[in-house]
């Protein structure tokens, strides 16, 4: 812990020179007696720090000492600054060590460097959130990360979605993918590979024994093996022509998207004056509800048999709204 606290107030005062003992105290989150032990032992070292007494005083570094023993280019600095997921390494479980590792690596970089990732990491923001989504609690993801890095099995405990209660399972940790900010565990169950969405992991249970072995295959051929699976199973695109509204255009597009095919967008049929536009909904389930959930303000054009579905599902949710309380049975017609 000295260590990395030390490498901290090499790499604070290569940046600003000059800082009180009760600043850097602070930053360091200990004692202003500490810091001043820590100088001492930074001195002694060899490093051109001293301490100045007085109303400027402070923990100083002689100008023009910079440690520059990483050979780190100014755009590596920025990649390496800019693109550590800080909010990810914190779910699991090492926010601290991915902080303390970039101040390592901050203190043998030259001060160009340092300068320019930070500036890069200002006006840079990686916001895995989707939109109208909240971040998923996944409490459980440091213990699933010590089991697959160590190689070994274990036992959850999975809320499905549609069951009323979590059920057990003993699982092979392959490894963790973070999607989108949503966290799955990729694991063998039974000798076939599966994925648990983290946040329906509510217990988990590291076993003393090894996980099975595998069959070698990197983790991202694994995950784009199961995404294509599922993507497949759930997918089947429907074109569809609609007339939206001014309105409410902007609104309907924002939360339309979410339901769009992969790699498209909507796109103006003839004049766009007319406000038509066609979509390519990735099921026909999602291109309903889009219709049904937004009439009368977007109205639909085509195909033809979505039309008679509409013109049926309106029938049908007219028949149930029109009872007294839906769900009842309908009155009868013979009195």
């Amino acid at each position: 812990m000295r260590a990395d606290r030390l490498l901290r107030i090499l790499v604070l005062l290569q940046r600003h020179r000059r800082l009180t003992a009760g600043d850097l105290a602070a930053r360091l989150e200990v004692s202003e007696r500490t810091v001043l032990r820590d100088m001492e032992a930074l001195s002694s070292a060899g490093v051109p720090v001293f301490t100045e007494r007085g109303r400027h005083g402070g923990c100083v570094l002689l100008d023009g000492f910079t440690t520059d023993a990483s050979g780190l280019t100014a755009s590596e600095a920025q990649a390496l600054f800019a693109w550590s997921s800080r909010e990810g390494a914190a779910e699991l479980g090492l926010g601290s060590e991915l902080t303390g590792a970039l101040a390592k690596v901050a203190a043998s970089a030259s001060e160009t460097a340092v300068t320019e990732a930070e500036s890069l990491g200002a006006v840079l923001l990686s916001d895995r959130r989707r939109w109208f989504g909240e971040a998923e609690r996944v409490p459980v993801l440091p213990q699933l990360r010590e089991a697959a890095v160590a190689g070994r099995r274990v036992r959850i405990a999975y809320q499905r979605p549609d069951a009323d209660a979590p059920s057990g399972r003993t699982v092979d940790p392959r490894g963790l993918v973070d999607q989108s900010g949503r966290w799955y565990l990729v694991a063998a169950h039974r000798g076939r590979m599966r994925t648990y969405r983290v946040s329906r992991i509510v217990d988990v249970t590291v076993l003393d024994e090894p996980v099975a072995p595998g069959d070698g295959r990197p983790l991202a051929q694994v995950w784009a093996e199961l995404r294509s699976g599922f993507e497949e199973r759930v997918r089947d695109p429907v074109t569809i022509d609609i007339e939206v509204g001014d309105e409410v255009r902007a609104m309907f597009f924002l939360v339309a998207r979410s339901q769009l095919a992969t790699e498209t967008e909507p796109a103006p049929v003839g004049d766009p004056g007319q406000r038509r536009w066609r979509l390519v909904v990735r099921a026909r389930k999602p291109a309903l509800a889009l219709v049904l959930a937004w009439a009368p303000d977007v109205v639909l054009l085509a195909p033809d048999d979505l039309l008679e579905e509409v013109r049926s599902t309106t029938a049908t949710l007219s028949r149930l709204y029109a009872r007294s309380r839906p769900g009842a049975p309908e009155p009868s017609a013979v009195q």
